[in-house]
């Protein structure tokens, strides 16, 4: 019998809606209060955990990140990883989350020992994390994951590890999750249009904040519609600039209402 097997797992079942999942909202809490009737699905991070806390309960569906790079790169101090992964758990417990990702930093300690990792945090949460699949790894390592884990993630899109031109074998990688009855997520794909091709489960996404990208995006006949202010050198007082990002994020709940039924 395998480890994974003795654990509570999420439901596993066929593919039948996309999720977008709305990320880095933790730096406009604002934007969420207005929306928390409206319950947003959101992706959030570890790292910014004192600010996530006491939104949870707003959120439609929510994946945590474990934050570890965000983490490590704003110390300079040597991290305990160890440490870490039990304050990781203990939020897991305390808000009973049940969809969260592993630490991923197998380029910082290497494959083997997030392995160990893993298997540390499922025993601390007494759930399975998602793993985040990355190109080193190997096809074999990912064909191991979704034969065991009920929902699995790719990583590697918004860091250019994995390329535009290699996106053509995302099918076959979704195919053979489906086949195995696992759910999959890809990490920061927000190539709207090749959703109605690749058909992940759920996917993240950060566009939502027109004011970091500089422009605003709204929802028509199925798409996310893009007005770029800086083309046409217009210039935004930061009040008028917060409206328009609360006016897209509002407009990118009507596009997760539309994906759950249409992609």
């Amino acid at each position: 019998e395998k480890e994974n097997d003795r654990l509570p797992t999420l439901r596993r079942g066929n593919r039948d809606r996309a999720r977008i999942y709305l990320a880095g909202t933790e730096s406009n809490p604002e934007v969420l209060e207005h929306y928390k009737d409206k319950k947003p699905y959101v992706l959030a991070s570890f790292y910014y955990c004192e600010k996530i806390e006491k939104m949870l309960p707003w959120f439609g569906d929510f994946l945590l990140d474990s934050g570890a790079f965000t983490f490590m790169s704003s110390t300079k101090a040597k991290v305990d990883w160890n440490e870490y992964i039990v304050r990781y758990a203990d939020f897991i417990n305390r808000n009973r989350i049940d969809k969260f990702f592993e630490l991923d930093i197998d380029p910082v300690v290497g494959y083997e020992q997030v392995k160990q990792y893993r298997k540390k945090l499922e025993t601390l949460t007494g759930k399975q994390s998602i793993p985040v699949w990355h190109k080193s790894r190997g096809i074999d390592e990912y064909k191991r994951h979704c034969q065991e884990f009920p929902y699995v993630s790719i990583g590697g899109v918004v860091i250019g590890e994995i390329k535009p031109s290699e996106y053509k074998h995302f099918p076959t990688l979704i195919k053979y999750a489906h086949d195995n009855n696992c759910k999959l997520h890809c990490l920061g794909y927000t190539n709207l249009e090749r959703l109605r091709h690749h058909h992940f489960d759920s996917v993240d996404s950060t566009r939502w904040n027109c004011a970091r990208f500089g422009r605003m995006e709204y929802f028509q006949n199925g798409k996310m519609k893009v007005y770029d202010w800086r083309k046409h050198n217009v210039r935004l007082k930061t009040s008028e600039a917060k409206n328009m990002t609360m006016k897209t994020f509002g407009e990118w709940l009507k596009f997760q209402q539309y994906a759950e039924t249409h992609l």
